[in-house]
């Protein structure tokens, strides 16, 4: 029996959703071949970029003990990430924010979530995600797996005091490479 070809005109590229993208970070955090690839650094975090599914941006990071990445969101992406090893804590608002026009913010009570993940264990999230991802571990390396789709057009990054909300910084991809 043969299979009949598919020409460039009949494949389809659908966005990925956040359900796919969060089975791509759990089946590639299974990993253990990849997972252990990955190169550690004591002092900071190490990343690899992968293939992610349906033209989305994947890496997989490596996080040295105490690190993490401060307040930020991934703009117009929606995203997943799993732990493949140690733990991760993800604090989160559930509060949508304005996407542009603002430079501080006063959050309302109420807004904080706070998640452990542990190997395995990882989430899904939409567009304008405000949330910060720390590996609070004294002696333990954490590695995850995490999927962007669209590829991230734009990192904003806050400061945060108390329930004030800050804009910092707004990183392009230019400023990765």
């Amino acid at each position: 029996m043969s299979l009949p070809s598919l020409s460039p005109a009949s494949i389809s590229t659908v966005a990925p959703t956040q359900a796919e993208l969060l089975d791509f970070a759990r089946r590639t955090a299974a990993d253990t071949e990849l997972i252990a690839s990955l190169p550690l650094d004591p002092e900071g975090r190490t990343w690899v970029r992968l293939a992610g599914p349906g033209g989305s941006e994947a890496w997989l990071i490596g996080w040295p003990p105490g690190t993490g990445t401060g307040w930020h969101d991934h703009a117009d992406s929606v995203g997943a990430f799993v732990t493949a090893a140690g733990e991760l804590k993800e604090n989160a608002l559930a509060a949508r924010l304005p996407t542009d026009g603002w430079k501080t913010l006063e959050l309302s009570d109420g807004v904080d979530r706070e998640r452990l993940l542990t190997s395995g264990k990882g989430r899904a999230f939409g567009r304008h995600h405000v949330h910060e991802v720390l590996n609070e571990s004294r002696e333990r390396h954490a590695v995850s797996v995490h999927a962007y789709y669209p590829p991230l057009p734009r990192i904003r990054r806050y400061s945060r005091t108390g329930q004030t909300l800050r804009l910092e910084q707004v990183e392009r991809p230019q400023d990765w490479q």
